[in-house]
């Protein structure tokens, strides 16, 4: 009976192909927005914890100040960090794989007649095992380098390219500000950032050299701590918190003058955001499945209008109102859920697409298909169910009298 059904539904489409394919548009365009939506938004997910994974793993980063509240603008001012408080956090907490002072400056780099403006970052080797950054060429600093504070220089790949092309500068002599500067070292690509900075776009230097030869001070603006154990992370800024405290005579019941960001939290927190946004988009998308089922429901009472002497011979000839229903039913599914299965097609390719030129990862959901499809028929069902009880109901004399 089920098979009957389909090929009458099958014939009838075929028949009317055009019509058909312009009622399900509605059903294409809702499946294809709302896969378009999830597979993007799940691979601009997997991109954020991806970029920010590139930063670091496992990361704390301690700034002085605090940030006032919402629409109250930028960082209110607090004394910087000091080599004694990277020495005391290295002393007194437990359980960290690095910690390095961090100290920048905006500078133009010079090599040759090559100019590129650039960032200084003053610290020492811990700074690359905080970051997991392994050199491409050269060697890290050595002790005495950082000691002494000797114009020794280790550059990203953004400078190399705008500064040397192709060519290794290892060994070579470039200018930081007005400071001739070795280059021992090239580190490895990191990329882009999440928040849109050139992880490349930098020359590191010792930290005593920057303090000497740049800032002319002896501030850290801020200390970069990797934990050897993510899941100690939280007890790891707890002691933190406690210890900077202590060391900047803060009195219980001052609020903190200095800020510990947690990168997993920041990942999870705009994830969690992007989530939200992705599933509000979906649900957008999704209401286009509703005006394709309402089309389904309008088509079909027009084809239940123009089949009256077909369903008057049915029922005539002894066919039940179970078996009309039936008939109808399915070809509203049919329709529906090729609908769907088109428009699974041209999210697809549209995803694919929007991947590759959004340059986020391109992350298959086959649950979200699947759903896609049984929700598809699902609206063929409930909004066909209408027409196909009106079919069925027909009195047989009446439908054969319809001209």
């Amino acid at each position: 009976m089920i098979a009957d059904a389909v090929l009458l539904a099958l014939r009838e489409i075929r028949r009317n192909l055009l019509r058909a394919a312009l009622t399900t548009l509605g059903i294409v365009i809702g499946v294809a927005a709302v896969i378009i939506m999830v597979t993007l938004g799940n691979g601009a997910s997997a991109s954020i914890a991806q970029s920010i994974g590139s930063m670091g793993r496992d990361l704390i980063i301690l700034q002085p100040g605090t940030r006032r509240g919402p629409g109250g603008g930028g960082a209110i001012d607090a004394p910087a960090f000091t080599m004694a408080d990277v020495e005391t956090i290295r002393r007194e907490i437990s359980g960290l794989r690095a910690v390095a002072p961090v100290g920048t400056r905006a500078v133009i780099v010079v090599s040759g007649n090559r100019n590129h403006p650039s960032q200084v970052i003053g610290t020492d080797n811990s700074y690359f095992d905080a970051r997991e950054w392994p050199m491409q060429s050269g060697r890290g600093f050595a002790e005495t380098e950082i000691r002494a504070g000797r114009p020794v220089c280790i550059i990203g790949q953004t400078v190399r390219a705008q500064l040397f092309g192709t060519q290794n500068p290892v060994g070579t002599e470039i200018r930081v500000g007005q400071i001739p500067c070795e280059v021992i070292g090239v580190l490895t690509v990191k990329g882009q950032s999440t928040f849109g900075q050139d992880q490349d776009d930098l020359v590191v230097m010792p930290l005593r050299t920057v303090h000497r030869r740049l800032t002319g001070n002896t501030d850290v603006g801020s200390i970069w701590i990797s934990v050897q154990n993510p899941n100690n992370i939280e007890e790891t800024k707890d002691d933190l918190l406690e210890l900077l405290r202590e060391r900047r005579h803060l009195n219980q019941g001052r609020p903190d003058d200095f800020r510990v960001n947690d990168l997993q939290e920041i990942a999870d927190v705009m994830e969690s955001t992007l989530g939200v946004l992705t599933a509000f988009l979906a649900a957008i998308a999704a209401i286009s499945l509703l005006v394709g089922g309402i089309g389904i429901m309008n088509i079909m009472l027009v084809s239940v209008t123009e089949r009256f002497r077909e369903i008057g011979i049915r029922l005539a000839i002894g066919a039940r109102e179970r078996d009309v229903l039936t008939q109808f039913l399915v070809e509203a599914v049919i329709m529906s859920a090729l609908g769907g299965l088109i428009g699974i097609v041209v999210g697809l390719a549209a995803s694919g697409i929007g991947a590759y030129f959004l340059d986020i990862p391109f992350i298959l959901s086959p649950g979200i298909m699947v759903v896609a499809v049984l929700f598809s028929a699902a609206i063929g069902i409930a909004f066909g169910y209408f027409p196909a009880r009106r079919a069925a109901r027909l009195d047989p004399i009446d439908a054969l009298r319809h001209e």
